[in-house]
C-alpha cells in the first residue's frame, strides 16, 4: 500500500471528509483492521483566505508548496490537494515536489467522459467559477464547461464559506442551490459538478434527478485506486 499525502485545512470539514472517506474507503476495500498509510499537513484557512481576497496567489502558491513539502518529507508517495479553488496554484506546488500530485481536475473530467458526457455544468466558489484554471483541466479531456450565471456567483460563495465550512447547512440554501443546478441542465448540462467539498454537505444525488458528480467523492476514490493498486 502507498503512503497518501494530503494536504488540507481548506477548510477543515474538507479534510474531515477527505480522512474519513479514505479509512472507510480501505475497510470497504480489505476489510478487517486495514486502514490507509496517510500524512496529513493542515494549514491556517483564515490566512489562506486572506491572501485569496487580496489576490496574493503568489504567496498562496508558496504556503501551499511549502506545506506539500513537508508531505513529502514524511514518507508520501502521492498528494492530493483538498481543495478546488486553491488548485489555482496547483503547478506551482507540482514544481516544489518530486512526488506525483492527483490533481482533481484529470479525476472529475476521466469521471465525465467514463460516464459518456460532453457538456457539464459546475459550482464552487467563486473563484472556482469566475476562472478557468479548473474548467481549463476538464476542457484538456474534450468537455464543454457551463457555469451559473454571474448573478448567482456570490450567493454560492457566501453560502460555502459563511455556512458550510462551518458545518451548517441551511434548507433554504439548498433550495436554492437546487434552482441553479436545475437552471445548468436548462442550459444544456448533461450533469453538474460538485466542485467544492463543503457542497457535498448539502447536496446529494436525491435531491435532483440530474447526475451528479461529488468531486471529493471522485478524488478519494482514484487515490485509493492508486494506493492500493
Amino acid at each position: 500500500m502507498q503512503t497518501i499525502g494530503l494536504v488540507g485545512g481548506m477548510s477543515w470539514e474538507s479534510s474531515l471528509v477527505y480522512y474519513r472517506d479514505l479509512n472507510v474507503g480501505v475497510q470497504e476495500r480489505l476489510g478487517g483492521l486495514s486502514s490507509p498509510k496517510l500524512v496529513l499537513t493542515t494549514v491556517d484557512f483564515a490566512e489562506l483566505t486572506d491572501l485569496e481576497e487580496t489576490e496574493r496567489w503568489d504567496q498562496v502558491g508558496q504556503l501551499l508548496a511549502s506545506a506539500a513539502q513537508g508531505v513529502e518529507r514524511a514518507g508520501a508517495d502521492f498528494l492530493l490537494l483538498c481543495t478546488t479553488t486553491f488548485h489555482k496554484v496547483a503547478d506551482e506546488i507540482e514544481e516544489a515536489v518530486d512526488i506525483p500530485v492527483l490533481r482533481l481536475g484529470d479525476v472529475v473530467g476521466d469521471a465525465v467522459v467514463a460516464a459518456g458526457m460532453k457538456k457539464v455544468g459546475l459550482i464552487g466558489t467563486k473563484v472556482a467559477m469566475s476562472e478557468t484554471f479548473f474548467t481549463d483541466r476538464l476542457e484538456t479531456k474534450g468537455l464543454e464547461v457551463v457555469v451559473p450565471d454571474p448573478e448567482h456567483h456570490d450567493f454560492l460563495n457566501t453560502a460555502i464559506y459563511e455556512e458550510l465550512v462551518h458545518g451548517v447547512v441551511v434548507p433554504r440554501t439548498r433550495s436554492r442551490v437546487i434552482e441553479i443546478i436545475n437552471q445548468l441542465w436548462d442550459a444544456g448540462a448533461e450533469g453538474v459538478l460538485l466542485g467544492c467539498t463543503e457542497l457535498e454537505l448539502l447536496i446529494k444525488q436525491s435531491d435532483v434527478e440530474i447526475p451528479l458528480f461529488p468531486c471529493t467523492t471522485l478524488h478519494v476514490e482514484a487515490a485509493l485506486d492508486r494506493a492500493l493498486a
